[in-house]
């Protein structure tokens, strides 16, 4: 429990360097996104397949770590429904706080999405198990 503790303390400070941290040469090039799937269609109609896979893969690869540890560091989180919307939940208010307050980023909702993908399916592949391990329920006497 304290290890999944510290590793989540962890993946909060990657998560803010990475989504929090100022972009001021992109600042021209950001733009708010509020319809779903707008994003995606302009990652996959670049020339560079590479720079799709990278955003969409670097998107769902930041929200794994949230899927498998929530629902260690915080029992009651267990389940499909509550992973997809403490995740969902969490994001959102990432990408608010990049949007309002960090200069050369902007508010993206298929990030939102794609983070909550992630966490889903680092939940279904690992923190499942990893938290009925650790939280094994103890027969009643």
């Amino acid at each position: 429990m304290l290890c999944a503790f510290a590793f989540m303390v962890v993946f909060a400070v990657v998560l803010a360097r990475l989504t929090l941290h100022p972009s001021p040469a992109s600042e021209a090039l950001t733009h708010t996104n509020l319809h779903p799937g707008r994003s995606l269609r302009a990652y996959l109609d670049q020339p560079a397949l590479r720079d799709a896979v990278r955003q969409i893969g670097g998107n769902i690869l930041l929200g794994v770590p949230f899927g498998v540890l929530a629902p260690v560091v915080a029992p009651r989180t267990r389940g499909f429904l509550r992973v997809l919307v403490l995740t969902a939940v969490v994001m959102l208010l990432v990408e608010c706080a990049q949007g309002a307050l960090v200069t050369g980023r902007a508010f993206d909702i298929d990030d939102v999405i794609l983070n909550t993908g992630g966490a889903l399916l680092g939940y279904l592949l690992l923190g499942r198990r990893l938290s009925r391990a650790v939280h094994a329920r103890r027969p009643k006497a």
